[in-house]
């Protein structure tokens, strides 16, 4: 039986494929840095250690990408993105909305990634962009659950404050 040989991809899935890599690699910088900015001292938030994962997860998704591409004979051409502004994190809530903002542009590209390799009847490309498609939707998932908890504990932190106050003027 003579060896499958695996045909080239259609350039526009190439370049689809090194942009998705490429988003890859720019949240998982993001995510290390967001990992990075929290310390005991802050006291850690649970999120903090999907940000350390995610990072090495993203990495990883990037190597697996370029991969498929060098193994079907494409070009690794990967375009630069703009580095995240992510030296100023401020809240949990805000770097949560940023992972989110991210996850759903990544989501996007992918989206559009599948769109395009029906298109063209890749089908063994289809299945593994569904594979990544349905990892990044537990992503989307457990970063709007983390998001409303946030908020909501920072609501209760709040309203606490303001029940606390009023009883320390009393005393006085």
């Amino acid at each position: 039986m003579e060896p499958q040989v695996q045909r080239p991809l259609p350039e526009d899935c190439q370049i689809a494929i090194n942009q998705v890599a490429s988003y890859e690699l720019h949240i998982s910088d993001a995510y290390s840095s967001m990992a990075c900015y929290y310390n005991e001292e802050m006291g850690i938030p649970p999120f903090a250690k999907f940000f350390r994962e995610q990072a090495d997860v993203k990495r990883e998704h990037a190597k697996q990408l370029l991969r498929y591409l060098r193994k079907h004979e494409g070009i690794v051409c990967l375009p630069v993105i703009k580095r995240p502004d992510i030296d100023n994190r401020g809240s949990g809530i805000q770097a949560l909305e940023s992972a989110l903002q991210l996850e759903n542009m990544l989501s996007k590209a992918l989206q559009n990634l599948k769109i395009l390799v029906c298109e063209k009847s890749e089908i063994n490309l289809s299945g593994f962009v569904r594979e990544f498609l349905d990892k990044q939707m537990k992503n989307i998932e457990y970063l709007e659950y983390h998001l409303v908890y946030q908020k909501e504990l920072e609501e209760l932190v709040q309203q606490e404050a303001l029940f606390v106050k009023p009883a320390a003027k009393s005393d006085e």
